[in-house]
């Protein structure tokens, strides 16, 4: 296969992977209101992804590195036609990680709801803006026969993109709502379940029509991978029915892994329908930003490869060893005792 092509999927499987970790902690951060109900309630909530939510992050930056590298041309017109609707992101994702940091650093309650209110909005306008960022490459933007953007953030929120934006938002609550029932006892637990039963029906339908609408604009564009997108697509559907199903039996460890694949073929199912252009020109199919066009030179995606073969294991393993170090539950009590200074 050659390289530019190798690492188009290279780059495709590090947005999933930041999806899917990233996207339960956005899920987790927008359930503060309907799971803390009380202070106690709120820290074992934001303790389930206390260790983990920094090195989740780094995945974004580890893929916007790589499209860096190896699709140069991608990343201009990305980032600087996506330019507010990124820089919205940013801020968003700033503001969450002070209030991770800060909100335990005073006892008064208002500091508290201050910096809680932060993580809910830190987490769900990244949500919200990365299903739309995403939906509108996949279906196609205004580019000039310099491949750059002509449209605006109005341009972006169209029907098609607020539609993903919608499905983003509640595939990442529901995904992390699983999540908080995994990790946490007691009422929170209960709660938890109880919440990812409801957003889950909501997320089943807008997550359908999302889908359905992706592999209808595949076949009228003619997409090559046709009937992967289409395989992913159902796939992604199954999963999450069946991420329901064991949530509903208690199960949530399989509910929660469920929920992965889902969020993980989805992004399958919208990467393989943009194949193989990487931005496609809503102005003219000749402006379009291809594979080929958008690739850095085959040098530099050798000396990637070799990079990416040396420490993307490297990564993994340390992600793995992370989250099994940290993999017991968060239980109220354990809360109360920290919280009342007993060791």
């Amino acid at each position: 296969m050659d390289l530019a092509y190798l690492w188009f999927f290279i780059v495709g499987v590090l947005f999933v992977g930041y999806f899917v970790l990233d996207g339960f902690d956005f899920g987790v951060g927008m359930s503060l209101p309907f799971l803390g109900k009380n202070d106690v309630s709120r820290r074992q909530v934001i303790n389930t992804i206390g260790p983990v939510w920094d090195l989740n992050e780094t995945w974004v930056i580890v893929a916007g590195a790589c499209l860096f590298a190896a699709f140069p041309e991608w990343y201009a017109t990305l980032f600087s036609g996506f330019y507010l609707a990124l820089l919205l992101i940013l801020l968003a994702l700033i503001a969450r990680g002070v209030s991770f940091e800060y909100r335990h650093q005073r006892d008064s309650l208002r500091w508290k709801r201050g910096f809680d209110r932060m993580i809910v909005v830190g987490s769900a306008l990244p949500a919200f803006l990365w299903g739309v960022a995403v939906a509108n490459i996949v279906q196609g933007v205004p580019l000039d026969q310099d491949h750059e953007f002509v449209g605006s953030l109005l341009t972006l929120l169209n029907p098609y993109g607020l539609l993903g934006g919608l499905t983003t938002l509640l595939l990442f609550f529901t995904h992390g709502v699983y999540f908080v029932a995994l990790k946490t006892d007691g009422q929170v637990r209960a709660d938890a379940r109880r919440l990812a039963s409801r957003s889950g029906l909501l997320t089943v339908v807008i997550a359908a029509l999302f889908l359905l609408w992706t592999v209808l604009n595949a076949a009228s564009a003619g997409a090559p991978a046709l009937l992967l997108v289409i395989v992913c697509a159902a796939v992604a559907a199954v999963l999450l029915i069946a991420s329901l199903v064991a949530n509903g039996a208690g199960r949530e460890g399989w509910a929660f892994g469920f929920g992965a694949g889902t969020v993980a073929f989805a992004v399958l199912t919208l990467w393989l329908a943009l194949f193989p252009n990487v931005m496609p020109s809503t102005t003219d199919p000749a402006f379009s930003l291809t594979i080929e066009n958008a690739s850095s030179t085959d040098y530099t995606l050798t000396i990637m490869s070799w990079a990416a073969i040396i420490f993307l294991p490297l990564v993994l393993l340390y992600q793995g060893w992370t989250y099994w170090v940290f993999r017991k539950r968060v239980t109220r009590s354990h809360i109360e005792k920290a919280a009342a200074g007993v060791h």
